[in-house]
């Protein structure tokens, strides 16, 4: 998708804070951190939000908790705890519509969030 802010980041045209890559993902720092670690997790592959996931659609997403995982472990916050977060749509404060999974934690959070 030539207008996503996610997709721009995928073919390197923006230069995010990257903090892992593979073939399925990438994932990088959040611009407006809400937490001490506060990453986004986005798959290569441009799918809007978890309103158009498939079942074809499983392996990116099974490679994205991976992922959150081993940022977790090197963020140094596997042991203490972190929170994963997808957002859907407006209500739910997605912004950038390419599916992302923040990671937040380096600090302990209330429940429910707002």
């Amino acid at each position: 998708m030539k207008d996503c802010l996610f997709c721009k980041m995928v073919t390197g045209e923006l230069k995010p804070d990257i903090v892992h890559e593979d073939e399925h993902v990438l994932a990088f720092r959040d611009i407006s951190p809400q937490t001490p670690t506060h990453v986004l997790i986005i798959p290569r592959k441009h799918i809007a939000s978890s309103n158009t996931l498939e079942a074809g659609h499983a392996g990116v997403l099974s490679a994205m908790f991976q992922a959150a995982r081993h940022i977790a472990e090197i963020e140094g916050i596997s042991d203490t705890g972190y929170r994963l977060v997808f957002n859907c749509n407006e209500d739910a404060g997605q912004t950038v519509f390419h599916i992302h999974m923040h990671l937040m934690g380096g600090r302990r959070m209330a429940w429910p969030p707002g």
